[in-house]
């Protein structure tokens, strides 16, 4: 199986909320992560949302689970949505 790179991440939206997700793909690049949040970001509509390298930052390396593989190997990125996150 493939190791996988988490990046705990935390955006704050143009009213101030705080999102907590996990950005995993597999390769172990910061840059990417990022890159991936913003356009996460952008596809629920937080487009605005305050995310940099200092708040997307890598945890820890896994085997993922089948649904997030599934993500990964589709768009490149999964997301494991945490606090404050949409539905």
């Amino acid at each position: 199986m493939t190791t996988s790179h988490v990046f705990d991440t935390y955006a704050t939206t143009a009213k101030g909320r705080t999102l907590h997700f996990d950005v995993v793909l597999d390769e172990q690049n910061p840059e990417l992560a990022l890159d991936y949040a913003q356009q996460w970001l952008q596809s629920i509509g937080e487009g605005d949302a305050n995310v940099s390298l200092k708040t997307c930052v890598f945890c820890h390396s896994a085997e993922v689970p089948v649904a997030l593989r599934n993500d990964i190997d589709k768009r490149g990125y999964a997301i494991i949505k945490m606090e404050g996150c949409p539905a």
